[in-house]
């Protein structure tokens, strides 16, 4: 049994630096290149320049816009779920914003993050950016120095694979699976950059990412046996 309570579900998005290549630093120009000599390896259709909306899952390429958070209250079939949002074009103020209320949230030790693949890109690729704009990184993130028992880290995808090293599954397959309505009837990650550079669409995406917070979090209650969160038992916060 997980300590759902104690646990900040959590989704980030991003998107490369720059709208295009072609706007990158002559210096960045030159170590995107070296990057994605390595990505489009016997791929004759792809440039450096067309791979680029890819940068953004990179991040010494790429930046964050969005971070949703939520928490459950409650138990039982009356729980709920208060979602949170930290965005904008502003990165620094966002992850300093969302690194203050992590450190208040987990001061007393016992919290949890939780998160879709997220010890694999969530949680370090905040840790960066933290690092990148000189944002001490909260303890509950940062997981230098600590014992694996010591890390307070939840990841779904980690728990599906139930020790298969080799499984990789998404995020919309799983909830599929496990019968969880899908998060993805608007947009899905590839068309973030887009979205946010082409559409200006900022708030499209940070309701994108808030269903994929309620998506994982009821994910992690699906496999722990536990009622799911009903849909109007959904609340956003400002």
């Amino acid at each position: 049994m997980f300590p759902v309570n104690n646990i900040l579900f959590l989704d980030i998005e991003t998107v490369p630096q720059q709208p295009s290549y072609k706007e990158l630093p002559d210096e960045w120009k030159k170590l995107w290149e070296l990057k994605a000599q390595y990505l489009i390896r016997n791929k004759e259709d792809e440039t450096c320049e067309s791979i680029y909306p890819r940068a953004g899952i990179y991040a010494e390429f790429g930046k964050i816009i969005c971070i949703s958070c939520g928490f459950i209250q409650g138990a039982g079939a009356a729980k709920k779920i208060i979602l949170k949002s930290f965005a904008g074009d502003d990165e620094k103020k966002l992850l300093f914003e969302f690194a203050e209320m992590l450190k208040k949230w987990a001061a007393d030790g016992s919290k949890f993050l939780c998160a879709h693949n997220g010890k694999e890109f969530d949680f370090p690729y905040l840790c960066r950016r933290m690092v990148v704009n000189q944002i001490p990184v909260p303890s509950i993130l940062n997981i230098s120095g600590k014992k694996p028992w010591e890390v307070n880290h939840l990841d779904t995808m980690d728990l599906w694979k139930f020790g298969d090293f080799k499984s990789y599954t998404s995020l919309n397959l799983l909830a599929h699976t496990l019968g969880i309505q899908t998060p993805k009837d608007d947009i899905d990650g590839s068309m973030v950059w887009e979205v946010y550079w082409k559409e200006k669409n900022l708030q499209r995406i940070i309701t994108y990412c808030q269903k994929d917070v309620v998506t994982v979090a009821q994910i992690l209650l699906r496999m722990d046996g536990e009622i799911l969160i009903k849909e109007e038992n959904i609340e956003i916060k400002g």
